[in-house]
């Protein structure tokens, strides 16, 4: 807990026993966190035992994809922030505290692998697939740049951070399944005119399993196919704004 508010981490997981157990326990050992919440999104190994054993709350979703699997830790979740990460070990818990410093004050704070200097040797994140990520955000960001003028490099980050009452602001807008759930969150903040920043955030190697949607170059072009669709078709919805935009302490 941080400042009265409770803090769930929330880890989607599918088929991950090489990782889960250490990933969960790196979290855990935070005093400032309250519950981790592991989605078992249909593994077929010993994933759920290994994640209960290290102190993970386990759910379920049937309904397969990145998605749905992070709607659901995200429904589930008993904390007033929430923090998305992997199940990889690509990401590192102690970059925690950086989100934390900013999420009074935006409704969403995203984590960025773009930085050089913080992508770890051996990390999924090539010359391609990195500035991939740049150039989609970068439309993103031009295509919100009226009103919202948003600073943003990276559209797949699965680390970053919201307030419980961002997310119920946003959810009815969010229908993706797979990878694009990541850009369609941005845009859906963007879409309510709710505040958010970009942090860069330590991007290492996964420590097990392969990545679903950036290995290989097929992988890669239908990722960034669905994306920029959810991008665009979030641009031409309506603008909603909220009344949280002008409270800090709401998360906008």
């Amino acid at each position: 807990m941080l400042n009265g508010q409770r803090i769930s981490v929330i880890i989607p997981a599918y088929n991950e026993e090489a990782t889960i157990g250490a990933v969960v326990s790196a979290f855990l050992q935070l005093p400032i966190v309250d519950e981790v919440l592991v989605v078992d999104n249909n593994c077929r190994d010993r994933t759920r035992v290994i994640a209960e054993t290290a102190g993970a709350r386990v759910v379920s979703e049937s309904a397969p994809g990145y998605g749905h699997a992070l709607r659901c830790g995200m429904d589930q979740a008993v904390g007033d922030l929430l923090v998305l990460t992997e199940a990889d070990g690509s990401f590192f818990a102690a970059d925690m505290v950086k989100f934390l410093a900013y999420a009074n004050d935006c409704a969403m704070v995203l984590g960025t692998r773009t930085t050089r200097q913080m992508v770890g040797q051996g990390a999924n994140m090539d010359f391609t697939l990195r500035w991939g990520n740049v150039v989609a955000a970068k439309i993103l960001q031009l295509l919100w740049y009226i009103p919202m003028e948003p600073r943003l490099t990276d559209v797949g980050c699965t680390y970053r951070a919201l307030k419980r009452e961002t997310w119920q602001i946003i959810r009815a807008g969010t229908r993706e399944a797979g990878p694009a759930f990541s850009p369609e969150m941005m845009c859906e903040v963007l879409r309510h005119r709710l505040r958010v920043i970009e942090i860069p955030v330590h991007y290492g190697r996964r420590e097990g399993g392969e990545s679903k949607h950036s290995r290989g170059l097929l992988r890669v072009a239908r990722t960034a196919l669905m994306m920029f669709r959810c991008i665009f078709r979030k641009r031409l919805q309506r603008a909603i704004p909220t009344a949280l935009r002008g409270k800090p302490t709401g998360g906008a």
